[in-house]
């Protein structure tokens, strides 16, 4: 991974105008933006680096620039669930773990070559303190995804093979030719020839 501080960043010009776009920044003020630009790192990582890994306490906020970050959990036999995939113009957080000073119970990883804008969640948090009108929609997009996570473990549960994979596509459309089939098949807690004999069937 390559680190480098906004203001350093040879396409730094760009990276202000793909900030702009983010579902939680969308809406600051050029003061608060200039701001919040102060603190900012552009990480550069590649297919499957760790931004982040399960079990710590220092965290940090991530505003994904391009690619596709994936949350994971690891258990002590070292099996994976996959709660959820974001790409671009959308966030990464371990924020409510921060709040309740516990370790984080997800690693967030890339499924893709990717570029995030990221701060520690100190600094964050500072900043979000003083713009009342920010924190409200950086804390509720925080519970739209705990929501979605909560859906998607439900859906694992009830739903067939090709309901799964049908809601998935009626959800995500964005994303269902961008993740890799075995990533995708994981997450929807099937094996890929599974996925593939669905797709071959005309079930899906």
């Amino acid at each position: 991974m390559i680190s480098t501080h906004l203001d350093n960043h040879p396409e730094r010009n760009v990276i202000r105008l793909e900030l702009r776009r983010n579902i939680v920044l969308r809406d600051l003020d050029d003061e608060g933006r200039k701001e919040l630009e102060r603190h900012l790192v552009i990480v550069d990582a590649a297919k499957g680096d760790h931004l982040l890994h399960q079990g710590v306490h220092e965290m940090e906020q991530y505003f994904i620039l391009s690619g596709i970050l994936k949350r994971v959990v690891t258990n002590a036999e070292a099996k994976e669930m996959i709660l959820r995939f974001a790409d671009e113009d959308n966030i990464e957080t371990s924020y409510a773990a921060w709040r309740l000073n516990t370790p984080t119970p997800y690693s967030i990883v890339c499924v893709t070559k990717a570029r995030v804008a990221k701060l520690s969640m100190p600094a964050w948090v500072a900043f979000i303190d003083r713009a009342p009108a920010l924190k409200a929609a950086f804390e509720y997009e925080v519970m739209r995804l705990m929501s979605e996570v909560m859906a998607h473990t439900i859906t694992l549960h009830l739903l067939d093979a090709p309901g799964r994979v049908l809601r998935f596509m009626r959800k995500h459309a964005e994303l269902a030719d961008r993740i890799p089939k075995k990533q995708l098949a994981a997450y929807l807690n099937l094996s890929a020839e599974t996925l593939s004999r669905l797709k071959q069937r005309g079930k899906i």
